[in-house]
């Protein structure tokens, strides 16, 4: 996790759609977030950072590798 990576989040915090833009692009995720970001803020901010934590995982993991996540049972 980078310094870009670092922008990228605080821009997904500021301008949601910003932050999604420099990774993905003008692709579906740019589109999907400015829409959210239109139809209310917070929705917009938890789309972009959800996608950018989604990609940073997938990068991490190019190998083939899955990530399993388990919820903790009490």
């Amino acid at each position: 996790m980078g310094t870009e990576t670092f922008v990228e989040i605080i821009l997904a915090i500021l301008l949601p759609p910003v932050g999604v833009f420099l990774r993905y692009g003008c692709g579906m995720e740019f589109w999907i977030c400015l829409l959210l970001t239109i139809l209310g803020y917070l929705p917009g901010i938890i789309y972009a950072i959800y996608v950018l934590v989604v990609y940073i995982l997938l990068a991490n993991h190019q190998d083939g590798s899955f990530i399993i996540l388990q919820a903790c049972n009490p």
